[in-house]
């Protein structure tokens, strides 16, 4: 199977000042070897980088995250097709001292990529292929692709797959670095637990730019680059421009027994609870179980291990609040799981499932799926990836908090999440908290072995609003801080490592969270993001990045 791509390709080059396309890789036709056949074949010319400039009409879309809060001013941005423009463009950048993020495929929360501060933006949309490379007997993903078209890309090829995230256009580039996870984690793990290398363009103490190649290999002298990789989120030590993938002590001798093999079917099942129908007491009940339910089920090796459940609470103007699920549908009873698992976290509400007819957080009605239906794991993957009316719509701002659950939420944040949902001085039918479910799989791997350091938590907690006009901003980041603040007020504001709770998610970036003003724990926010990995991290950037060229708002910072 040959290199599978989705590649737009865009014509013409603006220069601008200390760029051109000669600079930035022309290409020229050569003789390559395809990694699976072996076979000589003459490749096309590589198209030259693309170089943005104000006055360009495409400006103006590529400017703009998909968070439209974020809107950048940068001199140019760079569209880039391979390893050696990525390097030309930084090197670029290094010598006229530009100021630089990266957009990978997809989209970030915060103001990572698209800041005032900006000058230079490298845009890796372009690098999107996904092959299987039998030099490393891996496969590889250039850091431009989105989760689709990676899911297709490797299940079509191959039958093999990743255990990412659920949502279409997120960029494999950021997800993985930070430690992505998905609907197959429970069963499967994280994503850096299959990640077998990743190439990296750095700047060294010279400012000369280079790609740099680091494996999990014990014996590579690079492997603290790619254990920072494993979780210590994106735009850190460099441009990422190419992950391999492949699944712990794997062997054989065809490229499908190197990587994980998702389900042949899965189960999915969705339902709403009306909220007209719930109480205090009811919606207590309900959150509670959810958390009971997954404390007694996030060890490996039961058919329940491989359920994984999103409770996504709405506000109450919504109408409803709903519950999907998704089981692996080959395990033994997996319908029964569902339906036991179903029974248990609702039937102390006394509240009646009925079909979800509704939207529910960003996930569109799915009223067919109110008894268990078996789907082929691909189709639910498109199925629920393009569910989303938020993902969909480029018009959307919005805010986000995050919070890893070691145990269930106590009843005075039950009390907390209850109040806030219910407000009548607030009203968004698309605000919720979305609990997902988590652990497991996930929860087998030690907490140095990668850079993702959570891992005795069995579920997250995603806090969430988005609207549509800046002029509602403040209402809306304020709800959302205030009922954060509220639920983990016990710990300055903020799911501080303890008992119960274990830090924040970094894929989830929260603006607030370098603020000591909003987060009051007296925890810095690398440690709710990194724990006690942060220096370990902090000594990587010094060796790959000892000049600081990669940073952003919550960038790992150099030692001092």
């Amino acid at each position: 199977m040959g290199k599978l791509s989705r590649r737009t390709v865009l014509s013409g080059t603006a220069a601008v000042a200390g760029v051109t396309a000669a600079q930035i890789g022309l290409g020229s036709a050569a003789s390559a070897t395809d990694d699976t056949t072996g076979t000589t074949t003459t490749t096309p010319p590589a198209l030259p980088a693309v170089s943005v400039i104000p006055s360009d009409p495409r400006y103006q879309e590529i400017t703009v995250g998909h968070n439209t809060r974020w809107v950048g001013t940068p001199e140019s941005v760079v569209l880039v097709r391979n390893t050696a423009q990525v390097v030309a463009a930084v090197q670029d950048a290094v010598n006229y001292s530009k100021r630089i993020s990266v957009r990978g495929g997809g989209h970030c929360y915060a103001d990572f990529v698209f800041n005032p501060d900006v000058q230079r933006v490298i845009d890796m949309t372009q690098m999107d292929e996904v092959y299987f490379d039998k030099t490393r007997n891996a496969f590889a993903v250039e850091a431009g692709s989105t989760l689709l078209h990676v899911y297709q890309s490797l299940y079509k090829g191959w039958g093999v797959a990743l255990p990412g995230g659920l949502c279409y256009s997120v960029g494999i580039g950021g997800h993985v670095s930070g430690g992505g996870f998905g609907l197959l984690s429970r069963q499967f793990g994280l994503t850096v637990d299959h990640l077998y290398a990743v190439e990296v363009v750095v700047v060294d103490s010279a400012g000369k730019a280079k790609a740099v190649i680091a494996t999990r290999e014990t014996s590579d002298p690079n492997r603290e680059l790619y254990w920072a990789h494993t979780g210590g989120g994106g735009g850190n030590f460099g441009v990422i421009t190419r992950y391999w993938f492949r699944s712990p002590g794997a062997t054989g001798s065809q490229p499908a027994q190197f990587l994980m093999r998702p389900p042949k079917d899965v189960l999915l099942s969705a339902v709403a609870l009306p909220w007209a129908d719930f109480d205090q007491t009811k919606f207590s009940n309900l959150v509670r179980a959810y958390g009971t339910w997954h404390e007694r089920n996030s060890t490996v090796g039961t058919t329940a291990s491989a359920l994984t459940s999103l409770l996504v609470m709405n506000h109450k103007s919504n109408g409803n609040i709903g519950i999907i699920t998704q089981i692996d549908a080959s395990l033994p009873d997996a319908q029964k799981v569902v339906e036991d698992y179903l029974w248990e976290i609702t039937n102390t509400t006394g509240v009646q499932t009925q079909p979800l007819t509704t939207p529910v957080g960003e996930h569109g009605p799915l009223p067919a799926f109110f008894t268990p239906k078996k789907l082929p794991w691909l189709t639910s993957v498109r199925l629920l990836g393009t569910n989303n009316p938020s993902l969909t719509n480029p018009t959307l701002r919005s805010a986000n908090k995050s919070a890893y659950m070691r145990k269930g939420f106590a009843e005075d944040q039950i009390a907390s999440l209850y109040q806030h949902l219910t407000r009548t001085d607030y009203v968004n039918p698309v605000a919720n908290v979305m609990l997902f479910g988590y652990g497991s799989k996930v929860n087998t791997v030690g907490a140095t072995d990668t850079a993702s350091a959570q891992r005795d938590s069995v579920f997250k907690a995603l806090f969430s609003t988005q609207w549509s006009k800046a002029s509602d901003d403040a209402v809306n980041v304020a709800w959302l801080r205030e009922i954060y603040t509220q639920v983990y007020s016990s710990g300055g504001g903020y799911p501080v490592p303890g008992p119960r709770t274990d830090g924040c998610y970094i894929n989830y970036p929260d603006t607030d969270i370098v603020d000591p003003a909003q987060n009051t724990s007296g925890v810095p926010w690398s440690t709710l993001y990194y724990k006690d990995h942060y220096p370990r991290l902090q000594q990587v950037k010094a060796k790959y990045d000892p000049q600081n060229v990669f940073r952003h708002s919550q960038s790992v910072e150099l030692p001092k």
